[in-house]
């Protein structure tokens, strides 16, 4: 049978600073949802459950920013929340919550029925500072789960290169220099062998490309630059 073909994902990396987020459900699929949560340091996270948390749920709600209450969701829950995950075992209770949140504009994650609420949790792989989301869509989280551990593994050599980006950025946007000729320099550096370079634990020429490349004001910082790189 033949299905309507829904509209693509619009995707995101969003910042929790300062955001109040919504739990409901606390077993497997809620410690995962509040556990991404907390890694992105969210001004504070509400738990409901109507059941006592497991004793593996203990590590997550001892944390501070963590409020754990055993009752039910109501919409006087949702106020000044901007993100909420209905992830009960009942698939009737996340409907209501996602309805809920509906009518009163918040995003919100349906556990049961993805399509119920308004946006998807990707599989995101790590390196630091480097995150990729994939998203199959819904049709198929083993395969999300499978390609999360391929790109994580892509990530890991390129992590170092976007250290170092990262680092040199703000050195050269400092100096004052007109924004074209920033772009030029971002663009040649992304485009040398540094990342080769840096995969090889080569500091050597990456010292040198960095000499011949960086304004001569930057010399003094490359040391700097290149020291404790992940």
């Amino acid at each position: 049978m033949r299905t309507q073909p829904t509209a693509p994902l619009y995707p995101i990396f969003i910042s929790l600073s300062g955001i109040r987020c919504l739990v409901v459900g606390l077993g497997q699929v809620g410690q995962r949802k509040l556990s991404g949560l907390l890694a992105c340091d969210p001004a504070s996270v509400l738990v409901l459950d109507l059941a006592e948390p497991m004793a593996e749920a203990a590590a997550l709600l001892n944390d501070s920013r963590v409020c754990f209450e055993r009752r039910s969701c109501t919409q006087a829950d949702l106020q000044g929340c901007a993100l909420v995950f209905a992830a009960t075992g009942s698939a009737a209770e996340n409907s209501r919550i996602a309805a809920l949140c509906a009518e009163a504009g918040i995003l919100c994650n349906s556990a049961s029925n993805p399509e119920e609420g308004c946006f998807q949790v990707p599989a995101i792989a790590r390196r630091t500072p480097l995150a990729a989301a994939l998203s199959t869509g819904g049709a198929s989280p083993a395969l999300a789960r499978r390609w999360k551990g391929e790109l994580e593994h892509w990530l890991e050599p390129r992590a170092r290169m976007a250290a170092l980006m990262g680092r040199l950025r703000p050195l050269v946007l400092a100096l004052g220099e007109d924004t074209g000729q920033n772009t030029r320099l971002f663009r040649k550096l992304a485009d040398s062998s540094l990342q080769q370079w840096l995969e090889e634990n080569d500091l050597e020429n990456c010292r040198r490309c960095l000499q011949a490349e960086l304004p001569p004001a930057l010399h003094a910082d490359i040391a700097e630059l290149l020291h404790d790189l992940p």
